[in-house]
């Protein structure tokens, strides 16, 4: 490899092809990406340092919008780890809403990666499919919660909403719409020659390296990796309903594509499941306000994969600590290894195969060095970044007051 040949692209922070602010910094040797650097913090909000000063049921209101696409699956683990700190066990009824909620978001989410996947491609037809049929979703979830994104069902103790006859009626006819469209996609992902061009090889990533970098969901299980939560670790209602773990062993965007579409086949049979034995009984148990001292860790699995929540309860009714993990966080490292070695034309669908989500990963961290630790308050920190794109030749210290004038 001649250095002198080398071109470094960077893609983002602002891109047309981004969703939300990142960077992937590409190393090219004429059109074959030799490393690829992934920058990530554009879209740190502060939400689990906001918790430490918020009562618990506030705090769920935070934790609720870690993701837009993913937020029931976040409540449900803050939920259920508050739950298990107070020693109380939410009622049968409200297990199998929480699951019927999740099932639905996963339905959600991955019929909108499909799209994308698609639209990644130049498919655009497999896209506007994909995104007509969210719609149904979406609306049946708008029925449950009255918003299509961040339904508000969790309470700790429980679930806020009842299951009314005639939404079961709806979310039935919607299983069986859905269930013939996904059939469909089912059988263009297995014969469909432009499918299989664009994915089938592309993005490798080997068994034994996702075991090394620890990725999670739809990723570690296209490598053939059982690592789904709703199996190995049951909660809410999947000890009852028994879910089918799906994997594949292509290793590669072509088996991520076909492990999301039969996970949605899954979950259309879950919601079917959660209909049928949805048992009687109250939504939701009494909670104390105050919760005990003590600490623990809930897991759920969100359409990306495991998502871990840590909460750390003084006694009192603020949490010491929280902690999220989302899934993304865990699959980051396995993607820049699926870039190494790929072409530039890839690097898209690659990213795409990942389904990354940039908001909920991204943190701040306090460090400590041999002048002790530092924390920055906001002024201290706009002084920083104003410094540090001045050093590079950009005054930003006027952009306020520029940006008021067309506010």
């Amino acid at each position: 490899m001649n250095n002198d040949n080398l071109v470094t692209i960077p893609i983002g922070p602002q891109h047309p092809a981004l969703d939300e602010p990142s960077c992937f910094t590409v190393t090219l040797d004429g059109e074959k990406v030799v490393k690829a650097v992934i920058g990530v913090g554009y879209n740190h909000r502060g939400l689990e340092k906001s918790c430490e000063s918020r009562n618990y049921y506030q705090a769920l209101y935070i934790v609720e919008r870690v993701c837009g696409i993913c937020s029931h699956t976040h409540s449900t683990a803050f939920c259920q780890g508050l739950e298990e700190l107070a020693g109380v066990d939410i009622p049968r009824r409200a297990k199998y809403l929480r699951v019927l909620v999740a099932e639905l978001e996963r339905l959600h989410s991955h019929l909108l990666w499909l799209g994308v996947a698609g639209h990644e491609i130049g498919f655009d037809t497999l896209f506007m499919y994909t995104w007509r049929d969210r719609e149904r979703v979406l609306d049946v979830l708008a029925e449950i919660g009255g918003n299509r994104v961040n339904y508000g069902i969790n309470t700790i103790g429980g679930v806020r909403r009842d299951m009314e006859p005639a939404l079961e009626k709806e979310i039935r006819e919607m299983a069986d719409v859905l269930e013939k469209q996904v059939a469909y996609y089912h059988e263009l992902a297995l014969t469909d020659s432009v499918l299989a061009a664009r994915f089938a090889g592309i993005g490798v990533l080997p068994r034994e390296e996702a075991k090394r970098f620890g990725v999670v969901g739809p990723v570690a299980r296209a490598d053939g990796i059982a690592g789904d939560i709703r199996v190995i670790e049951p909660y809410a209602a999947y000890d009852e309903l028994k879910v089918n773990q799906i994997t594949d062993d292509h290793c590669d965007v072509y088996g991520r594509t076909l492990v999301r579409i039969q996970e949605l086949q899954e979950s259309i049979r879950l919601i079917r499941a959660c209909l049928d034995g949805l048992p009687e009984g109250p939504l939701k148990v009494n909670v104390p306000r105050r919760l005990p001292k003590g600490e623990v860790i809930s897991r759920t699995e969100a359409p990306r994969g495991e998502n871990i929540h840590y909460i750390r309860s003084n006694g009192t009714d603020k949490p010491d600590r929280v902690r999220v993990r989302a899934p993304s966080e865990a699959n980051w490292h396995g993607m820049r290894r699926m870039l190494e070695g790929s072409y530039l034309a890839d690097v898209p669908i690659i990213v795409a195969a990942n389904d990354p989500c940039y908001s909920c990963t991204d943190r701040s961290f306090i460090i400590k060095g041999a002048a002790g630790t530092q924390v920055m308050d906001w002024e201290q920190l706009r002084t920083y970044g104003v410094e540090w794109y001045r050093r590079r030749g950009a005054d930003v210290s006027t952009l306020s007051e520029k940006m008021e004038k067309f506010r």
